[in-house]
């Protein structure tokens, strides 16, 4: 993991080596804008950090910097007021916050690709017995409708296997 920080304030060295010891990752300091974006070309930044006072008297370079930031968490701090340790604060509950975010959106997405597999299945079982039920076929289509029945079937226990062993955990024991 590395930061960038983009400040022209003097002592953001010292600022950064003091990061980099706290958290123990590579800190890169960028005195400008033309600094920032040449280090946003060369590679990609977990945390990029903007002085405040930058931001203020160039709101297109701060812009410019934002656009090129790709997944880096933006994190925009007044150096004159804020000491490392504050910033370290402010790293660390960025970072705590991403990991809860991207926990969170992984959860949300494996539970709608559960739900729309267990919908096509379903949906696969319905239709072969429907098919199964209509008695007009030869005997090796409905053989084969019997085993596209029995898979999705098969399919259906095994994707609410997990729900079932959730929910004998959870309930209490006598």
């Amino acid at each position: 993991m590395s930061i960038l920080i983009v400040t022209g304030i003097e002592g953001a060295r010292n600022c950064a080596a003091v990061v980099a010891d706290q958290l123990g990752v590579t800190v890169e300091v960028a005195e400008g804008r033309k600094t920032a974006l040449t280090a946003l070309r060369k590679q990609e930044f977990r945390v990029i950090i903007l002085d405040e006072s930058l931001a203020q008297c160039d709101p297109a370079a701060a812009e410019s910097i934002w656009e090129h930031a790709g997944l880096a968490i933006p994190l925009q701090i007044n150096f004159a007021l804020s000491g490392a340790a504050r910033l370290i604060r402010e790293i660390r509950a960025a970072l705590h916050r991403r990991e809860r975010e991207q926990a969170l959106a992984h959860k949300a997405a494996a539970v709608a690709i559960e739900a729309q597999v267990k919908t096509t299945v379903a949906g696969l079982l319905l239709h072969s017995q429907l098919a199964l039920s209509a008695g007009e076929m030869s005997s090796g289509i409905a053989d084969k409708l019997r085993l596209v029945a029995d898979l999705a079937n098969s399919l259906r226990q095994q994707l609410n296997a997990p729900a079932r062993a959730a929910r004998q955990t959870s309930a209490p024991t006598l």
